[in-house]
């Protein structure tokens, strides 16, 4: 569709034309995907390892395409052709002992799966991410099939770049046998038995009564103090119960101690950042100038030869009461040019915009206050137009 010589002369033909090219990229892209999910497929069915991270206790190796061992790799490593093929192996004896040690703590010592997080750290055993152990993170490792060798994928997906979804057990391709066990699948059944047990899906009332007992038990709620309770579900499941916990906490009529104005403040902040950028955006292609926003760099790109970031600075008092505001855009690569919107006190209202080269807000460290003196003031502007004025394009016959 790319490689298309299509014509640009408004005609009724040429639209037609290009709508049906366009509908033919379309469905080859679709046929496309079907394919390749199909291919997937068939894969994991084989056997075959289709990517993520192996975890602990387990390594990915690589084979060529007569099934002949190639090596380990490394994390961040990945085969080099198209016919090799990956499956997971045992990995070091060390992590095979920690796995075996989880399942044995919480099915023969009935220990939970935040006791066996404390045992861990306690011991000074981190995952296979060199992170702390979490409730999560043991009941993630207690509820993995692959450590009793069965290959399951397509648990959870996105399609077209939307959010990820949890599949259901129907639509997961499985392939068991697959792989070695490091696990007893005797022992591995128990714990998927006592999960079931604990896992009893709660109603939002029980989930707020429980919450409400836990409020009155310790006379504070955090996010630690809900993780910490065998009683109460994790936070993480009242977020996505109810939206977030300070939402939670209404519901139960309890305000926390700490000022969280600031949560709704950034929410609104976010949104008007990105309002300015999709006005700015219409204010260069109205002069004549081209501009894209490029969300994986999150900076603006303008005719192809600059790049600017952007930036939002709440202000805030200091200890005198005087007017502060912080400055800081990093992005990497660097913009060429960078722009801090800087708010009013009542951060609700813009007061000016700081459009400067990125060198020089590479001396702002101190932030900025009311008055900065003629050398950096004269960066600031009630407006973005002047970042316009160098994206607008004259024609060359105009300056004859």
């Amino acid at each position: 569709y790319c490689a298309e010589q299509f014509v640009n002369d408004g005609s009724i033909g040429s639209d037609v034309l290009k709508a049906i090219k366009r509908s033919m990229a379309a469905d080859y892209s679709r046929v496309l995907s079907q394919k390749v999910f199909v291919g997937q497929c068939r894969l994991v069915r084989m056997g075959f390892w289709q990517g993520g991270i192996p975890g602990l206790g387990l390594r990915r190796l690589q084979l060529d395409k007569a099934g002949q061992p190639k090596g380990i790799l490394a994390r961040y490593e990945y085969k080099n052709l198209q016919t090799d093929r990956i499956v997971l192996v045992p990995g070091p004896p060390e992590e095979i002992a920690i796995v075996r040690l989880i399942f044995d703590q919480f099915v023969r010592a009935r220990k939970t799966q935040l006791e066996i997080a404390r045992l861990l750290n306690k011991r000074g055993i981190v995952t296979d991410l060199n992170r702390a152990w979490t409730r999560e993170s043991v009941n993630h490792i207690i509820g993995c099939e692959k450590y009793i060798g069965h290959n399951v994928w397509n648990r959870r997906s996105a399609k077209l770049k939307l959010k990820w979804v949890f599949n259901p057990p129907s639509q997961w391709v499985r392939a068991d046998n697959a792989f070695d066990a490091i696990v007893d699948p005797k022992i591995f059944s128990r714990a998927q038995a006592k999960v079931r047990a604990q896992s009893v899906l709660m109603s939002r009332e029980q989930m707020l009564a429980a919450l409400s007992k836990l409020l009155e038990k310790r006379g504070k709620l955090t996010r630690s103090i809900i993780d910490a309770a065998p009683e109460c579900p994790p936070a993480a499941r009242y977020r996505a119960r109810f939206g977030d916990l300070l939402r939670t906490y209404a519901m139960i009529a309890h305000t926390p101690r700490r000022d969280f104005t600031w949560f709704d403040t950034n929410k609104h902040l976010r949104a008007m950042r990105a309002g300015i950028i999709r006005d700015l955006l219409t204010a260069i292609e109205n002069v004549g100038g081209h501009a894209v926003h490029d969300e994986e760099h999150d900076v603006i790109r303008i005719n192809g030869e600059m790049t600017v970031a952007m930036a939002t600075s709440r202000c805030q008092a200091t200890c005198c009461g005087y007017p502060r505001w912080v400055t800081g855009i990093e992005r990497k690569p660097e913009p060429d040019v960078s722009v801090l919107i800087r708010m009013n006190p009542d951060n609700q209202t813009i007061r000016d915009y700081l459009i400067a080269a990125t060198n020089e807000m590479k001396y702002l460290t101190a932030g900025l206050t009311a008055n900065n003196g003629a050398k950096l003031d004269a960066f600031l502007f009630k407006s973005l137009r002047p970042l316009v004025a160098l994206a607008e394009r004259t024609a060359i016959r105009e300056l004859c």
